[in-house]
């Protein structure tokens, strides 16, 4: 797991309508401020990656269908520098994930359902702050082909 890495797995409650479930409360210390909630859609086999922050922490959810998603580690001063770490995540499976600055990340999403993300970030978006990676980066080197067996 990476360094700064924190993940809540969320509890549905079942109604008699369908369900409730919590997503943040501030009492779970996951963000140190709130700056922009945002929402994405990506459709099936889609690859968006990579990216990193220089002064914004993400959360993520997938409310809709199924991603991998990927981190690796960019800060030179971090126990966990230039480690990969794989998360499969998805409203079967729902999860809240908090990617600190620093820590590149991408997703491919799953099956044949677009994936719908929502996150909350510490900051409001600016373009400045965003430091893009290839999905093929050589250093990275994550395979990004899946593989059934």
């Amino acid at each position: 797991m990476i360094q700064g890495v924190e993940i809540k797995q969320l509890k549905t409650h079942l109604t008699e309508d369908g369900y409730f479930r919590e997503i943040l409360r501030d009492s779970d210390g996951m963000l140190e401020k709130f700056g922009q909630s945002s929402m994405s859609l990506a459709h099936p086999g889609f690859i968006k990656a990579f990216h990193w922050h220089k002064k914004q922490d993400d959360l993520w959810l997938i409310v809709s269908g199924q991603v991998r998603t990927v981190l690796y580690d960019t800060r030179q001063d971090s126990k966990t520098f230039k480690q990969t770490q794989v998360i499969i995540m998805g409203e079967d499976d729902p999860k809240l994930v908090l990617i600190p600055k620093g820590v590149a990340h991408g997703y491919q999403v799953l099956g044949n359902k677009p994936a719908v993300l929502f996150y909350h970030t510490t900051e409001h978006y600016d373009p400045e702050d965003e430091c893009r990676i290839g999905f093929d980066d050589k250093e990275i080197n994550f395979d990004w082909s899946i593989k059934n067996g």
